[in-house]
């Protein structure tokens, strides 16, 4: 069942996303090398608290950490803990936050230090394969059309789409129908109407799109040990288009001060 949303409920949505996004600023202020991912996720934890919201993640299914980290390889919900990030390593964090009784969802893929072409360019494409996606979130279009646009931006570059992730609805539950996959065709699949409040968000991986579990039962790679990239906003569907309710100016703010240094 698709739970469509008030305008008042939305409003809600998106305070609860604006504590996801300014998280993610706090993150940004701080990343870097020596780093440990479990450093990461207690400032998050703790600004999120400071603020009046909960970690959306933490304790979901058992998911013991406020943030999902994952690093080259690992394409989702990579789990915090004493490892340190490395100069070139590609970062996905992924970060939700329950506040007033409505969740936010949303990821950014950062960089460490001086980094490789391919992983800036990888960057670049999955982004801009987001707001693709983004713009074809209108009203009358099918979630086929979200996953064609985002999978013929990633694909025309030369990378994949992952297949067993997918994106999906959000409110008072994190994962709510419909499922937005990030591939397939135009036309098809839950049309898109108003109210209708989802989570965009594509895994591009630099080699093949197959991925595989690992043994903690959570942490997600690649199956070829390709680099992966992860961007997601939570978006509603109005009469204007898609009204984007999560936002990465407080992270970008902070990393265009630093921009990262290309390695040829």
């Amino acid at each position: 069942m698709i739970y469509y949303k008030t305008y008042d409920e939305i409003e809600l949505l998106r305070k609860s996303n604006m504590l996801v996004a300014k998280t993610h600023g706090e993150i940004a202020k701080v990343i870097k090398a020596g780093m440990t991912t479990q450093d990461l996720d207690k400032i998050a934890e703790e600004f999120i608290l400071d603020n009046g919201g909960k970690p959306g993640f933490k304790g979901y299914n058992n998911f013991p950490s406020t943030l999902c980290i994952s690093v080259n390889d690992e394409v989702v919900h990579g789990m915090p803990g004493d490892r340190e990030l490395t100069d070139g390593d590609l970062v996905s964090v992924d970060c939700g936050v329950l506040m007033n009784g409505f969740y936010g969802d949303s990821a950014y893929t950062y960089s460490i230090g001086k980094m490789s072409e391919q992983a800036l360019e990888l960057m670049k494409i999955t982004k801009e394969s987001l707001y693709k996606g983004i713009e074809a979130a209108v009203i009358g279009n099918r979630v086929g059309d979200i996953g064609y646009a985002v999978q013929q931006h990633a694909e025309s570059h030369g990378f994949s789409v992952v297949r067993d992730l997918v994106g999906h609805g959000v409110g008072r539950n994190l994962h709510e129908k419909p499922e937005v996959p990030n591939y397939g065709k135009q036309g098809s699949g839950v049309m898109l109407k108003e109210g209708m409040v989802i989570a965009i968000e594509p895994m591009i991986n630099a080699g093949t799109y197959t991925v595989k579990g690992l043994k903690d039962g959570w942490t997600i790679v690649t199956s070829d040990g390709a680099l992966s990239a992860h961007y997601e906003h939570s978006i509603a569907i109005t009469p204007n288009g898609a009204d984007i309710l999560s936002s990465f100016q407080f992270c970008e703010e902070v990393l265009k001060k630093n921009q990262p240094v290309l390695v040829h």
